[in-house]
């Protein structure tokens, strides 16, 4: 036999032990067998093991530490200590632990591990290395039996103890003793094993069997291939024995023992139910000819509880039957006697078989459906009629278990408890009660056989058939005549080779299943394999379409009464491909037998059938249908199989559904009558929800949500968590009101609390069930009093938290993270959570290349949108209160934790829900939560900020950021971090306006970081001295244009290659002194000392003069607008030029140095330090600051002036201690000033920075809003800086007299 590997044993204790935990019938039943082994009073471990379960169970119990597990696996252990350990484990996910704690069970009480504790595990781990000791002890017993007087039947088996002698008795005691010692110490060593090869892993030779010895000599056991042993040849699949054969006179209760010398004493194993003595023990080989075999029923159960089986039922078998009867498989109750029934056959012809030899009372009784276990005594094997219960809580009819105690025996035959006395309780009559309505609905009538002396029948060799009762007379004469019709209809649909004469008998079989109502006899006919078969013929070769229609009903309704029918249709491939090739075909019947086949999702995907499958759902129900199940039932169940596979597939399933138009009719089935249905019907819809999130608005508007709840409260666990996940995805539609009307329908629609269901649900929910379940439940609590805390939401909040804090269940942990996230309340059109784009849109995302996901939802300002997006922002600041205000901020802590993860999809996670909390509490009134938030987040704010890889990551850290800098604790702890914040906000600036605002807001009043904000970097220069000085500058049409002091003008390239030359013409004869555009941009102004003025245009990349202007005078300082050009001539005063050749002088008595033209009036900056206003329109002047009339005092003209936002700058020497003085243009009063040294010969200036330029070569930077110096920039060491302009508000061109042009970057 092949050893096990660590992996098969991790695997089969895993599913044991979570079929415990999910099934409460198994962990009942285990814990109840430990519980009754368990000592008085119960030992340390299994005190410490419930404690250490408890804590497991209770969600606000800390981590049980290492110390109680030693405890709970302490001196003395108990199997029942050892099961709870093992159930704590699971719990907590540590499975191999789990495991060898649940094997232990095995070492420490291996007798009640076996049989009541665990024996499905016994079955798929022992029992194969333990099979020779079970066939040794089938062999033994059966030479024993085999010594009981011949020709005596088999009957039940209290009626073959009372025949057997002292001697043979003690000897199967003896026996029995024997084999249960080998069981117990071999299932010891061998669970030793195993814990080794968990610890250790494969490699580990399994242990030797150890067989008993008789008299020194060991027992020879041949080994024996799996494949080539039944377990039901020996009657026993998990090593327990059949309590009848306890001993008499002596007490059951046996000390652990070995074996020595041929004396046994062992433990005696219990049993969980009697196993029969199987008949295949007692059958003697026949030695009459194989023409005289008889009928035999070889069910077992039958053969022992029936008191009217003849002598040859357990005798004249030949050896070729008795290898036919070990290759029959076994199935449920309620259908082995259509399996196991045989009759005998004197040709294969279907004719031949004689219904009317068959008792028809007993037909019909042993026919009915089987009756539930707990009301058939597991002596008898009878349905109870004096049913009493003992002390021990097992249940057995009277006359059996007085029977048991006038033996001798005074212990419980099930569970091996001693009883405290024979006295008998009185009736159990509600169960007496319950049977007989079982009966009076199942017509179940069959006679208990006695206990003390054998029936008559059974001791007659040919026992005469019993007369009929009165009434039973005529039912005798209408089943007779039924049976005949049907006789002569089998015969002719088996045998006949006329098509026609074949397709009447199966319409006459249907006639005969409507008037008899589809009869135990009927059906026991037609599941024959011959009737079966012909029915399949008849599919093959008809053409007929009501033929086909009654062959395909008939077929559905045998196979869902008979599996032996599903095995006969499964059996040739052909079969099934003619059954689906009907249904493609259109003949929508077939899908209800095709899923009666149960075929798997691996076969449906070869069969194609989704096509016809939405063709039946398409076309809807037939209620004319009376079969079994209806095809869009069937069509269904189906679909929701094939769903449930390759992820692939169902995507392409999905898309069918939805484009064919059964979507809608799937919805509706979820009002169907069948639970299964309704449950598969629910999981097509989250499959669909999952592929095409679209259709989740046709889901809200036809599905009827309240026979869902209703459903809630009756499902198992796993369907539960499905109706929860199924209502946690519909409420994610893209419109908060859709969703808010749903949720209200989920509170209010059904007969009970949904939310009080959904808390209790969630105690006892897996982990990674958890998030969605408290999703949902919080939702609805937020419906009802958002400002108000309550059990519901501290139950789902503390729920989120617990996932979010286990790093055990990564996906829980994950879940957890995204339910946090979707409770902002904002979804696309498919379904899918934008809180990460509504955060980035926060923070002002400028124009980007490409769209961020989910930006169509979020930038939509419609009018239908504006109503719903009021109703969202309510929502969110309602969700965002309630979380986090739960203890205070305790959810920041859990965040601030998965912010370390190094799973990416869970950081990106736990940063969108911990951004969008963080910024929520700048809307949110200020109850101390901010300093929360502050203490767990700003550090890992910082970190993502400065070191995140995407930049959407940092803009979310960003925007957290920001909502700290609303108070001064905030600002505080911001300034450790000042520099890589900065630094940061710099690279950000240019696609987010949130930066540029953050940069301004800490530099606020931080003169010491000014000088760090700012960043200055010389991109390109360029040499012009060949042309001369460079008298001016101009941006024109995303083209530098330079003028030279030899009347050269160029045109430069800004793109990506910097300042490269790309045009020169010298229209020009002398200096161009100013370069000017018009204010529509359309334009270039060009004024030169050669007396005259050019107009420029700007076509594929160059400049052509479109127009010339001679004005008679010099130019300098050239000002335009749209129908005139003002200069300062070569004298005073200045000129204006209009269009059409007209020219006037105005402020002639002044020297002027500078002009600057805005909106219709004209700056004058003079030589004596004055500065006037002039009004083009009317002509007025008004002087702003009055020059200096001292004949000895120092020059001190005003160089330059800008107008901006409504300041007026003017520059000069800083003779009054500032250079740079600011005025209001409207009013003239000052505003500020710049204390500069320079002698100031040009100026410009940009949206944040103004640029002083001077003779010496160096250009000052101010802050223009602080009006602070920022920085400083060294053009040149003998020049003077002659003119500068911005490009964009980012670069700065600054020309030189020694011919240089350089190109500067000067940003935060």
């Amino acid at each position: 036999m092949t050893a096990v590997t660590a992996s098969f044993v991790l695997r089969r204790a895993t599913a044991f032990l979570e079929d415990a935990l999910s099934n409460l019938e198994v962990r009942r039943r285990a814990l109840t067998a430990a519980r009754h082994r368990l000592p008085s009073p119960a030992d340390p471990s299994t005190l410490h093991a419930l404690s250490l379960l408890s804590e497991t169970l209770d969600p606000s119990a800390a981590a049980a530490t290492s110390a109680a597990y030693a405890a709970a696996a302490a001196t003395n252990p108990s199997s029942l200590s050892a099961l709870l350990l093992a159930i704590s484990l699971a719990l907590r996910r540590r499975h191999a632990d789990a495991a060898r704690s649940l094997i232990e069970v095995f070492v420490l009480d291996p007798a009640a591990a076996r049989a009541d504790i665990a024996p499905e595990l016994f079955e798929e781990l022992f029992l194969p290395h333990l099979f020779p000791a079970v066939r040794w002890f089938a062999e033994r017993r059966s030479r024993i039996l085999s010594s009981l007087e011949e020709g005596r039947p088999a009957a039940a088996a209290m009626t073959l103890l009372s025949r057997m002698s002292d001697g043979q008795a003690a000897e199967l005691r003896e026996l029995e003793n024997t084999y249960e010692g080998v069981m117990d110490e071999n299932s010891k060593v061998y669970a030793g094993y195993l814990k080794e090869l968990l610890r250790s892993g494969d490699g580990i030779s399994p242990p030797e069997l150890v067989l008993p010895t008789v008299n020194g000599v060991e027992e020879d056991v041949d080994e024996m291939e799996d494949e080539e042993i039944g377990r039901e040849e020996i009657g026993s699949t998990n090593g327990r024995f059949n309590p009848i054969w306890a001993e008499a006179d002596n007490s059951t209760e046996f000390s652990d023992g070995q074996i020595n010398k041929g004396q046994c004493s062992y433990t005696r194993a219990p049993s969980l139910y009697p196993q029969r003595v199987p008949p295949q023990l007692f059958r003697q080989p026949s030695t009459e000819s194989i023409d005289n075999r008889t009928n035999i029923i070889s069910d077992v159960g039958q053969a022992f509880s029936s008191a009217e089986n003849s002598d040859e039922s357990s005798s004249d078998l030949e050896p070729d039957m008795v290898e036919e009867d070990k290759k029959k498989p076994f199935f449920k109750p309620k259908i082995e006697y259509q399996s196991q029934k045989q009759t005998s056959m004197n040709s294969t012809c279907f004719s031949s078989i004689d219904l009317s030899m068959i008792d028809d009372d007993k037909f019909l009784a042993s026919s009915k459906q089987a009756p539930p276990k707990d009301f058939v005594c597991p002596i008898t094997s009878n349905l109870f009629d004096d049913p009493v219960t003992l002390e021990t809580g097992q249940t057995y009819e009277r006359r059996a278990i007085q029977e048991w105690l006038e033996r001798g025996n005074m212990t419980c035959p099930i569970t091996r408890q001693k009883l405290h006395g024979a006295k008998l309780p009185k009736t159990n009559y509600v169960l007496k009660r319950l049977i007989a309505s079982w009966r009076e609905e199942n017509a179940y009538s069959i006679a208990t056989p006695s206990l003390r002396s054998p029936s008559p029948e059974i001791t007659q060799p040919n026992p005469p058939k019993r007369s009929p009762s009165p009434t039973s007379v005529i039912t005798q004469a209408c089943v007779d005549g039924t049976t005949g019709d049907l006789r002569l209809a089998i015969n002719t649909l088996c045998t006949s080779d006329v098509l026609s004469e074949a397709e009447t008998a199966v319409l006459q079989i249907e006639r005969l299943w409507r008037e008899t109502g589809a009869e135990p006899q009927l059906v026991s006919a037609l599941s024959k394999p011959s009737v079966v078969n012909g029915f399949v013929e008849i599919l093959f070769n008809s053409i007929d379409l009501q033929v086909l229609r009654t062959s395909v009903f008939l077929l559905s309704e045998l196979a869902s009464m008979d599996k032996l029918v599903i095995q006969t249709l499964t059996s040739v491939d052909s079969d099934v491909e003619c059954m689906v090739a009907l249904f493609k075909k259109g003949l929508a019947e077939a899908v209800v037998l095709i899923y009666l086949l149960h075929p798997s999702w691996e076969r449906l995907l070869e069969m194609d059938i989704v096509e016809a499958l939405l063709m039946v759902l398409k076309i809807g129900e037939d209620d004319s249908s009376n079969s079994c199940l209806k095809p869009k039932t069937a069509a269904i169940l189906l679909l929701q199989q094939i769903l449930a596979s390759d992820d692939k597939i169902s995507t392409e399933v999905v898309d069918a559904i939805i484009s064919e138009g059964v979507f809608e009719s799937i919805i509706q089935s979820l009002a169907a009558d069948m639970e299964e249905v309704r449950m598969a019907v629910i999981r097509i819809i989250v499959r669909c929800m999952e592929v095409d999130g679209s259709c989740r608005h046709m889901i809200a508007g036809k599905a009827k949500l309240e026979i869902i709840l209703e459903n809630f409260a009756t499902v198992g666990d796993m369907e539960r968590f499905e109706i929860v996940r199924f209502l946690f995805e519909l409420v994610k539609l893209d419109r908060r009101t859709y969703n808010e009307r749903l949720l209200h329908i989920i509170k209010d629609g059904g007969k009970f609390s949904t939310m009080h269901a959904l808390v209790v649900y969630l105690q006892t929910a897996l982990q990674d069930q958890s998030p969605i379940i408290a999703g949902l439940l919080l939702q609805l609590d937020i419906l009802v009093e958002p400002r108000k805390s309550s059990i519901y939401r501290e139950e789902a909040i503390d729920a989120l938290i617990s996932c979010l804090r286990n790093p055990d269940i990564n996906n829980s942990q994950l879940l957890a993270a995204e339910t946090i996230v979707s409770l902002q309340g904002r979804f696309s059109s498919s379904g899918e959570s934008v809180t990460r784009e509504s955060l980035l849109k926060r923070a002002r995302v400028k124009k980007r290349n490409r769209p961020i996901k989910g930006s169509d939802q979020i930038d939509d300002n419609s009018e239908e949108n504006l109503e719903d997006d009021k109703v969202t922002d309510d929502w969110e600041r309602k969700m965002a209160y309630a979380l986090v205000s739960h203890e205070f901020g305790l959810l920041f802590e859990a965040l601030a934790e998965g912010l370390k993860s190094e799973q990416r999809e869970f950081f990106s996670a736990c940063l969108v829900s911990a951004s969008w909390l963080t910024y929520m509490l700048s809307i949110l009134p200020d109850t101390g939560l901010r300093g929360a938030a502050r203490v767990c987040l700003l550090k890992h704010f910082v970190l993502v900020f400065k070191s995140a890889n995407d930049a959407d990551d940092k803009a979310l850290a960003m925007l957290a950021l920001s909502s700290f800098m609303n108070d001064s604790e905030g600002m505080h702890d911001l300034t450790f971090h000042i520099k890589d914040i900065i630094k940061t906000l710099r690279e950000l600036k240019k696609s987010y306006v949130l930066a540029n605002e953050m940069l301004k807001h800490l530099c606020r009043g931080q003169e010491s970081c000014m000088l760090e904000m700012w960043n200055h970097q010389v991109l390109a220069q360029v040499d012009c001295s060949l042309h001369g000085e460079v008298l001016s500058i101009a941006y024109f049409k995303n083209r530098i244009i330079s003028g030279h002091s030899d009347g050269t003008v160029k045109v430069w390239g800004s793109g990506e290659k910097l300042l490269h030359q790309i045009q020169e013409t010298r229209e020009h004869t002398k200096a161009v002194t100013s370069l000017a555009v018009l204010q529509s941009g359309k334009k270039l102004f060009s004024g030169s000392v050669d007396k005259s003025v050019r107009v420029w245009s700007l076509h594929d990349g160059r400049i052509n003069c479109m127009e010339f202007h001679d004005t008679k005078d010099q130019v300098h300082s050239l000002n335009i607008s749209n129908n005139m050009a003002c200069f300062i001539p070569q004298g005073a005063g200045v000129k204006v030029l209009t269009w059409n050749g007209a020219s006037r002088l105005l402020n002639p008595n002044k020297s002027v140095k500078c002009l600057s033209l805005v909106q219709g009036k004209l700056y004058c900056g003079c030589s004596d330090n004055s500065i006037q206003e002039i009004d083009l329109a009317t002509g007025t002047l008004d002087t702003i600051q009055t020059g200096s009339k001292k004949l000895l005092a120092k020059a001190n003209p005003i160089n330059a002036l800008q107008v901006q936002d409504g300041l007026l700058y003017s520059a000069s020497s800083p003779l009054d201690g500032a250079a740079v003085k600011i005025w209001n243009a409207s009013n003239y009063s000052p505003m500020g000033s710049l204390p500069s040294i320079l002698e100031v010969r040009c100026m410009t200036i940009s949206s944040e920075l103004i640029y002083l330029g001077s003779k010496s070569g160096v250009v000052e930077v101010w802050s223009k809003d602080k009006l602070s110096r920022v920085g400083t920039l060294q053009i040149g060491s003998n020049c003077k800086v002659q003119c500068m302009t911005v490009i964009n508000d980012e670069l700065l061109v600054v020309g030189t007299s020694d011919g240089k042009l350089q190109l500067n970057l000067y940003e935060v």
